[in-house]
């Protein structure tokens, strides 16, 4: 695991880090101030990040690659909550109610990312009203998504996945000439987004691409036509 501290000289990534959507319209001497003792990491796939129960001493901002967020039902089941990419933060809400994390976060590709030190982030917080309205906004798009995929629960299998490949486009989707692209994440990832067995994904993924409503290839999926795929939730 590399490590590379973040000065306006020495770091590449800070200017990555600063143009994350978190910190837009902010004024820059409060990000600056903010920013000035990030460090960032390279991280393996599959590398714990953060453990259920740790305490937050930092706030971590993805410059590149994916986590994702993960807890445990009460038979022990892993269960996936959300998929985060690059310009997403996460671990921000342990420092503002200073308690123990509530869920674990892995990679999920080769991940880079910044380590701001949670006083730094709380003072930010403190400070600049944007910031927190930021902070707020984040938190209601996250909650609508969840309360999405709870009401989809009761539907098909093909909506289901449908509505998980759209979850993934709306938060981490990058717009191309053949259409939207989103991580190629493996069939237990979207099994556990899903509620469904990988079984079922799997064959409902199959049929999608048969359709022409998805492309795949190793690492990347692609939507060519994000509005088909929405139609199929009606």
């Amino acid at each position: 695991m590399e490590d590379r501290f973040s000065t306006r000289e020495s770091n590449p990534n800070n200017a990555l880090i600063r143009s994350a959507p978190f910190f837009q319209g902010i004024p820059e001497s409060a990000v600056e101030k903010a920013t000035c003792h990030v460090v960032t990491r390279s991280h393996p796939p599959n590398q714990v990040i953060l453990l259920e129960n740790d305490w937050g001493t930092s706030v971590y901002f993805i410059l590149d690659g994916w986590v994702k967020i993960r807890t445990y039902n009460l038979d022990g089941k892993e269960i996936t909550l959300n998929i985060l990419g690059k310009g997403e933060l996460f671990g921000e809400m342990a420092p503002l109610d200073e308690v123990p994390r509530s869920t674990d976060v892995i990679t999920v590709a080769q991940t880079v990312i910044g380590n701001m030190p949670a006083q730094d982030f709380v003072q930010l917080i403190h400070t600049e009203p944007l910031a927190g309205i930021r902070l707020a906004q984040l938190m209601a798009r996250r909650l609508r998504q969840v309360n999405r995929r709870l009401r989809l629960r009761e539907t098909d299998s093909t909506s289901r996945v449908a509505d998980i490949l759209l979850f993934l486009a709306e938060g981490q989707g990058r717009r191309t000439a053949e259409g939207v692209e989103i991580p190629n994440l493996p069939h237990r990832e979207l099994s556990s987004l899903s509620g469904l067995a990988r079984e079922t994904v799997t064959r409902v993924l199959n049929k999608l691409e048969k359709k022409g409503l998805i492309l795949r290839d190793r690492d990347t999926l692609c939507i060519p036509d994000v509005h088909a795929v929405e139609r199929m939730l009606v």
